[in-house]
């Protein structure tokens, strides 16, 4: 499955442009949001990691081993990628037991930055955003269309599409999530499981949003929709009154799209119809999640793109900075702007 297929189409138009991402795990930075005061005592301790060329569930790993301790013991608030330097915390539970010597974690892959105590451990989902620091070498586009583009892009957010890493390499999750649901079973293995359950709602997620962004009301409220603020999982139905809160220009409210699963789309009128729609054109996909026992859930159509700047350190280098919500993706605004392509090549276009 190409890229198209998994996103849908870009909200402003054809790349302006090709650029190489992540040559180096410096081109790509992530730093983890998180805003919780350790409290300096308890049982759990908090530690804040750089990992390069490393993902979290191998740094957990490393962690529980250098501490002596089971991996289940091991916490952290989200996934962060591979292909990387990135900056994340971790907790241990050590009940009635001092801080271990942790040096047997480090090497040129991990770095313990600093650590602290805290009454409780750290949760799935617990940190707010991800700050990025992206690098586009080998940029070769018209740096006055991209300019324009990005302050388009500041004022008025993207499609806030699950990125294609989501979906595996040529999607293949997708592929194995549909067979796995035309057999009406589940992977035993409770990781693969989640992973193709996760694919699944992602894919349609992005096929309802591709049809909005399609028609142009990605980022615009219809009597129906089901709205939702940045940060906020709830959602309220809109009327006429609430598609003209003033909160949806100013990229604080959004319209959702469905995030499958039991019960019905809260949705109405149009916006109901065509997630029922889509929804149809996999039900395979859409029944696998319903006898699953997922619960509906709402994803916003429409991403913010917090403090963002950019300039160009070298003539051919665009620097991005910006915040995201966490579980979005910075792919999908580098999709807005470029073509990407592998490391040392300049030709063939690449999904990242």
């Amino acid at each position: 499955m190409n890229e198209a297929q998994l996103l849908g189409p870009r909200a402003y138009g054809e790349a302006l442009g090709t650029a190489i991402l992540k040559a180096t795990a410096e081109d790509f930075q992530v730093d983890e949001v998180l805003n919780i005061p350790l409290s300096g005592d308890g049982e759990h301790l908090w530690i804040w990691v750089e990992k390069r060329g490393l993902n979290t569930e191998e740094a957990a790993r490393r962690i529980a081993k250098a501490a002596g301790v089971p991996l289940r013991t091991v916490s952290y608030a989200g996934l962060k990628d591979r292909q990387a330097l990135t900056r994340q915390w971790f907790s241990v539970q050590l009940p009635g037991k001092a801080d271990p010597d942790l040096s047997a974690a480090e090497n040129d892959t991990l770095k313990i930055l600093k650590t602290g105590r805290h009454k409780r451990k750290l949760q799935r989902g617990a940190h707010s955003a991800n700050g990025f620091t992206l690098r586009l070498t080998q940029f070769a586009g018209d740096k006055v269309a991209i300019e324009e583009r990005l302050q388009l892009i500041a004022k008025q957010g993207i499609p806030n599409y699950f990125g294609a890493q989501r979906f595996g390499f040529d999607g293949g999750n997708v592929v194995d999530a549909r067979a796995w649901a035309a057999r009406k079973a589940l992977p035993e293995q409770r990781n693969v499981r989640s992973r193709l359950l996760s694919t699944a709602r992602s894919f349609l997620f992005n096929q309802v949003l591709a049809a909005r962004v399609a028609d142009g009301t990605w980022q615009r409220a219809q009597v129906g929709d089901l709205l939702a603020f940045t940060d906020s999982r709830s959602f309220f139905p809109a009327g006429e009154a609430e598609c003209s809160d003033p909160r949806l220009a100013i990229l604080d409210l959004h319209p959702t799209g469905p995030q499958w699963g039991e019960g019905d789309s809260p949705a109405t009128g149009a916006v109901h119809v065509l997630e029922q729609e889509i929804a149809a054109r996999e039900s395979d996909l859409r029944d696998w999640l319903i006898n699953a026992g997922m619960s509906h859930e709402r994803r916003i159509l429409r991403l913010p793109i917090g403090g963002l700047t950019w300039h160009y350190p070298e003539p051919d280098i665009l620097q991005l900075e910006f915040v995201l919500p966490a579980g979005c993706f910075a792919t999908v605004l580098v999709r807005e702007l470029v073509d990407l392509v592998p490391v040392g090549q300049t030709d063939s276009p690449c999904v990242f």
